[in-house]
């Protein structure tokens, strides 16, 4: 089931959407640029409803200033409390979720590599196109 959650981050809102599965492996989608959540073309958001139906919850949320969230963009390097919030929204959102995995192309592929580390994420991947 598809469903909108609002994420607080440093007295701001960050507006998420989970598609929720039954499995314990959780995707966490950070989008990259200034895309919105729904990625280029609702990619991103075709992309999470099929995981889901395949039985794996996906997360994903707008970051500060972009999308519906509220707040200032600062870019990635200034992504990281945005990026903690969301994995421990998607925590408590699906707890039965013990392990996840974030995924982001382009420059959220760098706030990945930088931030994605425990608290945000036990794994991800990333890709930037060529």
């Amino acid at each position: 089931m598809r469903r909108l959650i609002a994420v607080p981050c440093e007295g701001e809102t960050l507006v998420a959407t989970l598609d929720d599965a039954a499995g314990a492996t959780g995707l966490l989608i950070v989008s990259g640029g200034n895309e919105i959540r729904s990625g280029a073309h609702r990619g991103m958001a075709m992309l999470a409803r099929r995981l889901a139906a395949g039985g794996t919850p996906v997360f994903r949320y707008d970051r500060r200033g972009v999308g519906d969230s509220t707040g200032e963009n600062t870019g990635f390097l200034g992504a990281q409390p945005d990026l903690v919030a969301a994995a421990a929204a998607f925590r408590a959102a699906a707890p039965h979720v013990t392990r996840l995995v974030g995924f982001g192309n382009c420059d959220a592929a760098s706030a990945l590599a930088l931030f994605g580390g425990r608290p945000a994420s036990t794994g991800c991947f990333s890709q930037t196109p060529g």
